[in-house]
């Protein structure tokens, strides 16, 4: 398995970033910069691709559940989002490390000349040692433009700028096939995929579907992506050194 990554995606997701009350778990998102600004100190480039801003917002709003309608959506975005970036920039900031946002919709992804500016850059803000904080633009983003999920958001960005791993972390140990987890995958299969479920949750908009989805957009570039529990302590280290954590898919060489 490829043991040496350079440049790294971390995708956090919205499970991860909330706690029992349905605010955002402050505590474990500064616990996971410590370990971000670890990998960061040992020269690698870092990338957070972030959930958490409509849960954030809707926390702060006082919405009772998940807010359904797109204004609803959109206006827990950008209460969320600027909270969201201000609890990162004191996070990293104990480490002497600048944050960046950066909103981005398909258009900015996947639009020629456009894609080209986005890589340009993020590009830039890695040669500057920050660390670029990436979430869709959900206060603007309409169906059209919209990615849908920050999972497919991290493959693509990780795709974008040549990444070498794409660690996603969210609520459960790993891709489980019968109630276990499967520890390494080489290919993306049709069994795989139906294992995988559907995308829905009642705090993030993905699910095991979508990172599976994210799996095989780097599969396809030769990136490696892992799935694991954004809740045990060490595991992004782990997984950057070439550990066993959650589930790995690469492929064979």
């Amino acid at each position: 398995m490829k043991a040496k990554y350079n440049t790294i995606v971390i995708k956090i997701g919205s499970s991860t970033l909330t706690n029992k009350q349905g605010k955002l778990d402050k505590a474990n998102l500064h616990r996971i910069v410590a370990e971000l600004a670890r990998v960061k100190k040992s020269g690698r480039k870092v990338i957070v691709v972030s959930s958490g801003a409509i849960v954030t917002g809707s926390g702060i709003l006082k919405f009772k559940g998940k807010p359904s309608s797109i204004p609803e959506k959109q206006a827990a975005a950008a209460v969320g989002q600027s909270e969201l970036m201000h609890e990162y920039s004191k996070a990293f900031r104990k480490f002497g490390i600048t944050v960046a946002q950066v909103l981005l919709t398909k258009t900015e992804i996947l639009h020629n000349d456009r894609h080209k500016n986005t890589k340009n850059a993020l590009a830039k803000l890695l040669s500057l040692n920050a660390v670029p904080v990436v979430n869709e633009n959900d206060t603007v983003a309409v169906d059209e433009i919209k990615i849908g999920d920050n999972d497919n958001l991290s493959a693509l960005v990780a795709r974008l700028i040549s990444a070498d791993l794409l660690i996603m972390l969210t609520d459960v140990d790993g891709f489980k096939i019968k109630g276990k987890v499967v520890p390494f995958v080489n290919s993306i299969s049709n069994d795989i995929e139906k294992a995988a479920g559907h995308a829905d949750s009642d705090k993030g908009t993905g699910g095991m579907i979508t990172k599976v989805q994210a799996a095989r957009i780097c599969l396809a570039n030769g990136i490696t992506a892992a799935i694991v529990n954004g809740r045990n302590k060490n595991v992004i280290s782990m997984v950057v050194n070439g550990g066993r954590a959650g589930t790995i898919f690469w492929r064979k060489n």
